[in-house]
């Protein structure tokens, strides 16, 4: 069979040596949790600003369209996620339906993807913190508190954040799991709190003009792109921490049950949430005010003269925005492991320790995510992160699709209603989101993966397990 259409048994069960197993001790309210945590940061602490400058008060739609785009992906990936319950995500439903070569691609772009999130979150995080940090008056030199783009040296805090979520990491799965679960309950309070406080201030004015540009994808002279759906592609980073659910799938007590409810739950969920927080920040203060904040939930509040409120929230996002960190390095980790168990990375990086951890891949991730954090700015790692998703959730709904027709009597736990309308749905909006990306984003994609098929055609294909 030819390298690039040889394809894993959909049934076969993971590795078993010793040393190259997860353990499964996730039962579903530890995978809400880690799709909360995931889902709930980033986007609704800090780009919100971003996303408000770019769309206006018409955000509300971009939240709503990036939300419908991964609510379909997420159907597509509760049905692959339930049929092939092994880690690895889309790389391995890739890997069951279409072909050696193209799981590759799919692998390579979720390690960009789960590593500039990482990255991304670490910076949003740092936003937050060295806001603390001058109001606290503690005498950091601003030059380690941004990264050059921002004039500094480097993001001292972010770099941090990322390391010390490393180490969490590493202490095991089902710890790690339970830290999650509180913060994420932080998280998810200080939020309900920025909504009672601001309410009572809603203005309906400040939603007048609605869409001040317009609702498609309009390319400005600096390459950033207005409207709805301009802003719709960046925020979508702000959605897709459920897929982050999936790589933990041989780590779920009852993959069967519990990955659907991980999955939808937490997707349904968090939709909600963004829009009625979006909702209350434009309500409270036009969104050209504080769209130019890195920390616009707390700008918000110190607009409404809530100083203690505003250090309050900045103090809950601290506490709990690494919870998205860990999630993803969680992800990323857990496609490294499965990619080097497959044998098309260095086997030795599949090792698993005595708690369950794959500690060298969580390592590599950790230290990969915190050099990439403390030197690029936030909107470039977001744009980047988007993409590869993109081809992720495309080759997801993809795989449903083929899987459809080449097995359609394979026992399914959970079937993707309407899936030749929702799978569809899924691909044509992902394709829509990355064309709505800017050029840089997209060439720097390609190359991306035009080196990543070379690294495959050097090793993979010669070392894979299937070759």
């Amino acid at each position: 069979m030819s390298f690039v259409t040889r394809r894993k048994p959909v049934a076969a069960a993971a590795h078993s040596e010793s040393g190259h197993r997860l353990k499964p001790t996730l039962g579903w309210p530890h995978l809400v949790a880690l799709g909360v945590g995931a889902i709930i940061g980033t986007g609704i602490y800090t780009l919100t600003g971003v996303a408000a400058g770019l769309a206006g008060p018409a955000v509300i739609l971009s939240f709503a369209v990036a939300g419908g785009v991964c609510a379909f992906a997420a159907l597509c990936y509760a049905e692959m996620a339930s049929l092939t319950p092994q880690a690895g995500s889309a790389y391995t439903y890739a890997y069951v339906s279409l072909g050696e070569l193209l799981a590759w691609i799919v692998g390579w772009s979720l390690i960009l993807e789960y590593t500039l999130v990482c990255s991304a979150v670490s910076v949003g995080w740092a936003a937050y913190a060295s806001g603390l940090i001058q109001q606290a008056g503690w005498p950091v030199p601003a030059s380690l508190l941004a990264g050059p783009e921002a004039g500094g040296i480097v993001n001292l805090p972010a770099v941090f954040i990322a390391l010390v979520v490393t180490g969490v990491l590493l202490i095991g799965t089902r710890e790690s799991a339970t830290v999650n679960f509180v913060l994420v309950v932080v998280k998810l309070v200080a939020l309900a709190a920025f909504v009672a406080i601001t309410l009572p201030t809603f203005d309906a004015s400040h939603f007048s003009p609605f869409a001040p540009y317009g609702y498609g994808a309009v390319s400005a002279e600096d390459g950033r792109k207005f409207g709805v759906m301009g802003a719709a592609a960046i925020i979508f980073f702000a959605f897709y921490g459920f897929d982050a659910i999936s790589t933990a799938a041989e780590e779920a007590k009852n993959p069967a049950r519990d990955l659907t409810i991980g999955i939808v739950g937490s997707m349904a969920l968090c939709t909600l949430i963004y829009m009625v927080v979006a909702a209350a920040a434009l309500g409270a203060t036009p969104f050209d005010v504080f769209s130019r904040s890195e920390e616009p939930l707390a700008f918000v509040l110190r607009e409404m003269g809530q100083g203690a409120a505003a250090s309050l929230i900045a103090g809950a996002a601290v506490v709990a925005m690494p919870t998205v960190i860990m999630v993803f390095m969680f992800g990323q980790s857990r496609v490294f492991f499965a990619m080097a168990r497959d044998g098309l990375l260095p086997t030795r990086l599949a090792t698993v320790s005595g708690r369950g951890v794959p500690t060298a891949v969580t390592l590599l991730t950790g230290l990969i995510a915190a050099l990439i954090a403390g030197l690029v700015p936030l909107a470039d790692i977001a744009a980047l992160a988007n993409a590869g998703t993109l081809a992720a959730f495309i080759a997801t709904a993809v795989a449903v699709l083929v899987l459809r027709r080449r097995a359609p009597d394979l026992a399914r736990p959970f079937r993707t209603p309407l899936v030749w309308l929702v799978a569809p749905a899924a691909i044509a909006g992902c394709l829509y989101l990355f064309t709505s990306l800017t050029a840089k984003t997209i060439v720097f994609f390609f190359v991306w993966n035009a080196v990543g098929v070379a690294v495959y055609l050097l090793y993979g294909r010669l070392k894979s397990r299937l070759a």
